[in-house]
Parts: structure tokens; C-alpha cells; sequence
């Protein structure tokens, strides 16, 4: 009975500690200005929640931004035209079809060439998600990794915001009055040395490499590799050697096949 008695005024005498106060996460409109100023802060934030909703509706604005500046000021036809002076051999063979086939191939083009653009946010949810799962499984199987798909595919919308520059600048450049007969539309922003060089005359090869050194993208791949190794839980040095690993062997590969097929 005593040892009870003792017991309960012990207990009663212990200060209950309030539990400790939730931390709030970032709202969406954090994580985009975190990207920029604090990327750490939004990928440990990912952690949390994987949504990804906002990256993905800014890239359909300002993507469809550009469509309506191609379309207004450009013209698709003018589109297909300048990528058949970049293309000699295609345009050669275009020639010796006869008129009627000629023009028929011509708006086929002109038509496949709009509608990709115009389903370009189907086509970026395609391409986001192939290149997580690619970085997923090598961090986590290479590395050591605990990244889960949401988590990686969240990253990439993130850490592909400063890639909206380049929609921004090209949109800006076509309203401005750019000509139409040098628009390059696998190339619109002057954001890389490939933008300046003359087309038709630099060898392939070196366009391909002077077009994917490019600052924005090199932003956009050193915030994939440090929001890849934090929702992975490796060192920071994994990220950039899964980012950039994948990164070379796709700008060889397209550096061959410039090259094979100038």
C-alpha cells in the first residue's frame, strides 16, 4: 500500500511535456523559390510529400507560351522549312519527289511537328518519368539508395525549373521581332554557344557539343544530382556521378549520331 501511495504522488508530481509542435513543410510556391535560393530546403521538403503539380503547370505555360509564339510569328511550315536547311540529304530526296508528293510531305510534317509541341506536357510526363526511374535505379541500386520514384520524379520537375528560362528567352526573342527563317526550334534560346554558330556550316558533331554545354542545363542537372542523393539518403558525390554519368552518354550518343548522319 505504501510503495502504491509513494507511486502515485511520484506520478503525479511528473510535468506532462506537451507534445511538440508539428513542422509545417513548404507550400508550392516555396519550393519554387527555394529551388532557386535554397534547393536544399526543397528537396529535403520532397521528402515529405512528393507533389509536383506546380513545376509541371508552369512548364505547360510557359511551353505553350512559345507554341503560340511559333505559331503566330513563325509558322510551322517555316519550322519544317529551316529544319530542311539543317537536314541537306532530307532535303535533297524532298526535291525529287514530284510537286503534289512534295507538298504532301511538307504539311505531314508541318502537322507532326505542331502536334508533338502541342502535346508537349504529355511528352514531358513521358520523358520525366523514364529519366526517374533510369536515376532511381542506378542511385539506389549503384549507391545504396532509398530514393523512391515519387521522390526522384519530384526532384525532376524541381530541378528542371531553370530550363523555363529557355521558353521565357525564346518566347521574348520571337515577339521581338526575330526572323523567322533563322529560328531553330531544337534550338531557341542563346543560351548555348551552338545558338551562334552558323548552321549550315559548322560540322554537326561540334553543334551537337556546343549546343548541350549549356549553362541552364548544367543548373538544372546539379540541382537533379543534389535533390537525387538527398531523397536517396547518399552522399552528395553519388547525385553528380549518376546525373552527370547519364548526362555524357546521352550527349555522345547525340554527338554520334550528328555525326552518322551529316
Amino acid at each position: 500500500m505504501l510503495f502504491e501511495r509513494l507511486t502515485q504522488m511520484s506520478d503525479s508530481q511528473v510535468p506532462v511535456l506537451p507534445a511538440a509542435p508539428e513542422v509545417a513543410g513548404l507550400s508550392q510556391m516555396q519550393r519554387i523559390i527555394c529551388t532557386f535560393t535554397s534547393p536544399s530546403k526543397t528537396f529535403n521538403d520532397i521528402k515529405r510529400s512528393t507533389s509536383w503539380w506546380l513545376p509541371f503547370v508552369l512548364s505547360a505555360i510557359f511551353g505553350y507560351a512559345l507554341f503560340a509564339g511559333i505559331t503566330t510569328k513563325i509558322t510551322w511550315r517555316q519550322v519544317v522549312e529551316n529544319n530542311l536547311k539543317l537536314s541537306p540529304k532530307q532535303a535533297e530526296q524532298l526535291d525529287k519527289l514530284p510537286a503534289e508528293q512534295r507538298a504532301s510531305q511538307l504539311k505531314l510534317s508541318e502537322g507532326i511537328t505542331e502536334g508533338i509541341w502541342a502535346a508537349m506536357p504529355i511528352f514531358s510526363l513521358i520523358v520525366v518519368a523514364i529519366g526517374a526511374l533510369v536515376l532511381m535505379a542506378t542511385i539506389n541500386f549503384g549507391f545504396g539508395g532509398k530514393a523512391t520514384f515519387w521522390q526522384v520524379f519530384s526532384v525532376s520537375w524541381y530541378a528542371g525549373l531553370p530550363g523555363l528560362l529557355k521558353f521565357i528567352l525564346g518566347t521574348i526573342a520571337i515577339f521581338a521581332g526575330l526572323d523567322p527563317e533563322s529560328f531553330n526550334v531544337n534550338n531557341f534560346a542563346g543560351t548555348n554557344v551552338g545558338y551562334y554558330l552558323p548552321a549550315t556550316e559548322t560540322p554537326k558533331a561540334l553543334m551537337a557539343i556546343a549546343t548541350a554545354v549549356d549553362p541552364i542545363t548544367i543548373w538544372g542537372l546539379v540541382l537533379s544530382a543534389i535533390g537525387l542523393s538527398i531523397v536517396a539518403g547518399t552522399k552528395r558525390s553519388a547525385g553528380y556521378i549518376t546525373v552527370f554519368a547519364w548526362w555524357i552518354l546521352m550527349v555522345l550518343i547525340g554527338v554520334g549520331a550528328a555525326a552518322a548522319f551529316s
